[in-house]
């Protein structure tokens, strides 16, 4: 058992880096999590540790996971160090103890720091995860992300990473590659058979493209849009279902909570106001153009 741990803080999307003063011993001016000694099984003490350093209170915190602790050479001695994940409810931070300086950051942008305590990267990934970009021949985009999940799936020798890979994000209106959300690189390259071994290479897979993506890349895929985005009042649509399919008419009103429009026929004797769903009308003309 380690007696030392590095805890990292998520809040939403982004990760909380933490820079050492400039006069400790180990590693002055350093990005870090944040770094205790003692028992990292004991939740309670390194949640305490964390409000030391941060200023994020008990109450905030959340753990979520830890993983298998890491030797890292700290000066002339080799520390057995524990990685932790939690979760914080508030972005607010006052750096203390060791610590002058904190950045909360996109977990793809940690690999960027110039500066770090070792093996930062592989420490953040062991308790958490990294989005990977595969180059893929284009148009078979959904095809290379079936055979990955048939690959995840199987009993053969992939076993090993099925619990390094988390999840496979196949944008529609991104032609040639596709995202892996992975623990670390070396887990994505055995996936597609480009890292040596029995793996038989991925068809129309060429390869992973280096370093990470930023989660922020990938947030639009992940969040649906509101069938009302982009149609706004005085705007000219086409209605594209029901007995007035093919009629233009002009949008009068956008509920947004609703999802719905009130719109006003074009052909109508007397313009009587409509009330239809938002996903059920084409813009064909804005109402600044």
């Amino acid at each position: 058992m380690s007696d030392a741990f590095i805890a990292f803080i998520r809040h939403e999307d982004k990760v909380l880096l933490m820079q050492r003063a400039g006069g400790v011993a180990d590693f002055p001016g350093a990005w870090d999590g944040v770094y205790g000694i003692g028992d990292p099984e004991d939740i309670d003490a390194v949640t305490t540790r964390i409000e030391e350093a941060t200023g994020i209170s008990a109450a905030n915190l959340t753990y979520v996971r830890s993983a298998a602790a890491r030797g890292l050479e700290f000066g002339n001695r080799l520390n057995d160090v524990t990685p932790l994940l939690f979760m914080s409810e508030t972005p607010e931070v006052e750096p203390r103890t060791l610590y002058s300086n904190s950045e909360w950051v996109d977990p793809g942008a940690i690999q960027s720091k110039t500066y770090s305590i070792p093996q930062i990267s592989e420490l953040y990934g062991d308790v958490a995860s990294y989005l990977y970009i595969l180059k893929t021949t284009m148009g078979q985009e959904q095809k290379v992300a079936s055979e990955i999940q048939a690959r995840l799936s199987g009993t053969g020798s992939l076993q090993d990473i099925q619990g390094e890979i988390f999840g496979v994000l196949c944008p529609t209106m991104m032609n040639g590659y596709i995202f892996v959300e992975a623990s670390a690189f070396h887990h994505v390259e055995k996936l597609i058979g480009r890292a040596g071994g029995r793996t038989t290479p991925l068809k129309n897979c060429r390869k992973v493209l280096p370093g990470t993506s930023a989660l922020g890349d990938v947030t639009p895929y992940l969040e649906p849009k509101s069938a009302t985005a982009g149609i706004e009042e005085g705007d000219i649509v086409e209605i594209r279902v029901a007995a007035f399919k093919g009629e233009r008419a002009r949008v009068t009103n956008v509920a947004e909570n609703k999802e719905e429009v009130t719109v006003e026929l074009f052909d109508a004797a007397i313009p009587i106001p409509m009330t239809i769903r938002a996903d059920q009308v084409r813009v064909t003309q804005r109402v600044d153009q």
